[in-house]
């Protein structure tokens, strides 16, 4: 979890805000497989987190600079670019089903 998630996270449990809401740990939670690809000559590396529920999420990272191109830190920076994107997939959910419980069930169906 990188650190500015560690400390909101602190800080949210410190001023106990309880209501639903995502965490680090529940968007790692989601997280099943990843799998990497360097496209050959270039510094594109992808990163594809296959989540839950089967759905993939991709992020990418590419070195300005070929001389600055290192493969690890390629793979960190892409899968922290996917990992990104499950906030606001998660985030949609969250309010989706929130949303449901607070509307008044409808007669009609």
């Amino acid at each position: 979890m990188p650190h500015d998630e560690t400390a909101m996270e602190a800080e949210l449990q410190a001023k106990g805000l309880t209501a639903p809401r995502l965490t680090p740990a529940l968007i790692d939670a989601q997280i099943v497989g990843e799998a990497y690809h360097v496209f050959p000559g270039t510094t594109l590396t992808v990163c594809a987190l296959t989540l839950l529920n089967g759905f993939l999420v991709v992020g990418e990272s590419a070195a300005a600079s070929p001389e600055n191109f290192d493969a690890e830190i390629g793979r960190r920076i892409a899968r922290d670019n996917a990992r990104s994107k499950i906030w606001a997939l998660e985030g949609y959910l969250l309010r989706s089903i929130l949303a449901r419980a607070l509307s008044p069930i409808s007669a009609e169906g």
